[in-house]
């Protein structure tokens, strides 16, 4: 009788050929999820200054609220008096509670009372609007604001 000697049994090696596959499916699944901004600015914003900044943790979670003189190309279309702008149209302070609550109806229900408004202000423009904008807020329910600011040098 013959006796053959084991030996260590190699596993087979691990093919590499679907690897390209599997990288394009991950492009392309990355590629058709991302969303874009879509939001134009058409109002310029000269951020003011600050030394004592926060950082917003969840930004799906803000509201933000524009408000400075239309830019150049829209300027005869609104004028060179400071504007709102929600989203990607200049509003009225009347608009806000509807663009809170479009806001609102995308978020969570557990998440709603985490909701903040961040106010993104040019520094030339006067208390009186920004008070308009305050108000208004009140009266919907948010009372979570937020002042952009850049840090100061």
């Amino acid at each position: 009788m013959k006796f053959a000697k084991k030996r260590g049994k190699t596993s087979p090696a691990i093919s590499t050929a679907s690897l390209p596959d599997i990288i394009f499916m991950l492009l392309f699944f990355f590629m058709v999820t991302t969303v874009m901004r879509s939001a134009e600015d058409k109002v310029s914003v000269s951020i003011p200054q600050a030394t004592e900044l926060t950082k917003l943790e969840k930004k799906s979670l803000v509201n933000t609220i524009m408000i400075g003189k239309p830019l150049k190309k829209y300027q005869s279309l609104y004028g060179t008096a400071p504007r709102l702008q929600l989203n990607d149209k200049i509003s009225t302070v009347d608009d806000i509670p509807l663009f809170l609550e479009k806001h609102r109806v995308k978020v969570p229900e557990n998440q709603r009372k985490k909701i903040k408004t961040s106010l993104k202000v040019d520094k030339d423009v006067t208390m009186g609007i920004i008070q308009d904008v305050k108000t208004q807020l009140r009266k919907s329910g948010q009372l979570a604001i937020n002042y952009s600011a850049r840090q100061k040098n």
